[in-house]
């Protein structure tokens, strides 16, 4: 007998049918009915009539519409799926809809400003933590859910359409909201860990990109694996001090969300961030490069946040800094990555 608050063949709700989105629903419709939002209505259409995606094949289980009034009568938990730049847009086109008795689990590794009105980033010349929102608190800010969770971990969205291995990390403050992630898409194949330190984990997943950007442009520049190494570990420092500044817990940075993801996304040419430091040190401008990727890389906008926001707490982090340089002020790879290692680190790890 199930209890009645069991999630066993109720509808799940899935907003964003991107790479990621769409791995996630394809794992849910294998034990649940998926009813899935998109925003193109010829997507809606090719998943309710040939159940594929752009072409490739999605389960016959997934349901998909373009109401988010609709998905949220439908299913009590949702699973938002959506790039950091669209997701606040997103929550408030679902907020009208949403009900304390609803969950959502959201998977986006990005940040949004909570800015003054009418101000923008270029017009702060200081950022402090409470102009910076996680996804879990713009969820909270702009809906009536209380019962909020996070996926983050070492999750490329190809490897798990293949039904290769994998795990991930459902954090939440919430016990039942774990419990609901887990039961919902743990398998033979994919393993699913809890959290408490929702903050931590979303964060993990959001500085991390930084650091595998950075990977990138030392493959680019076939700098080989003692480099890597070293960017790695260095990364991870900055990753846990950054991190610690904006209220995230040391544990879950040395976690699977931590530095889990970060070994993956900066191993991986599958990873966006990878692909767009790659492609930078091969001579690409950055305009190029984001406007012939098919999906946003979050570690673009990272960067220029995090920057701004350690030159207000004088902090130093010298890979972001050197990053953002690179990135947006046409400082050469060659020339940042001498700065790094004539930086005066002295102490190999200062924060355990």
């Amino acid at each position: 007998m199930t209890s009645k608050n069991s999630s066993k063949n109720k509808s799940i709700g899935v907003v964003g049918m991107g790479s990621f989105g769409t791995a996630i629903a394809n794992m849910l419709a294998e034990k649940n009915p998926v009813v899935a939002y998109a925003r193109r209505a010829e997507l809606v259409d090719e998943i309710n009539q040939e159940h594929s995606v752009d072409g490739s094949p999605v389960s016959e289980n997934i349901l998909a519409t373009q109401d988010p009034e609709m998905l949220c009568k439908s299913c009590e938990i949702l699973f938002f799926m959506v790039p950091s730049s669209a997701f606040q847009e997103v929550v408030r086109a679902f907020s009208p809809y949403l009900y304390p008795y609803h969950i959502i689990i959201h998977g986006t590794k990005g940040l949004c400003l909570n800015l003054p009105k009418g101000k923008t980033l270029a017009d702060m010349e200081v950022i402090k933590r409470e102009h910076i929102l996680t996804m879990s608190e713009v969820i909270l800010k702009e809906t009536v859910v209380v019962r909020v969770g996070c996926l983050a971990g070492p999750n490329l969205a190809k490897e798990l359409a293949k039904g290769q291995p994998a795990a991930t990390v459902v954090a939440s403050k919430f016990n039942e909201v774990i419990h609901h992630g887990q039961n919902l898409l743990r398998s033979d194949k994919f393993q699913v860990y809890g959290n408490s330190d929702i903050i931590g984990v979303e964060l993990s997943g959001v500085l991390k990109n930084i650091i595998a950007i950075a990977a990138g442009a030392l493959a680019g520049l076939g700098l080989g694996e003692n480099a890597k190494g070293l960017l790695i570990s260095r990364g991870m420092v900055e990753l846990i001090y950054l991190g610690n500044a904006l209220g995230g817990s040391l544990k879950s940075f040395v976690g699977l969300a931590g530095i889990g993801d970060l070994v993956t996304t900066c191993n991986s040419t599958l990873s966006r961030n990878y692909t767009v430091g790659f492609r930078l040190a091969q001579g690409e401008s950055l305009e190029t490069i984001q406007n012939t990727m098919q999906e946003v890389a979050e570690g673009i906008n990272t960067v220029r946040l995090m920057k701004t926001f350690v030159e207000g707490t004088g902090m130093r982090a010298p890979i972001t800094e050197n990053l953002y340089k690179v990135l947006f002020e046409d400082l050469l790879i060659e020339d940042a990555l001498q700065y790094l290692m004539k930086y005066p680190f002295s102490v190999d790890v200062d924060f355990l």
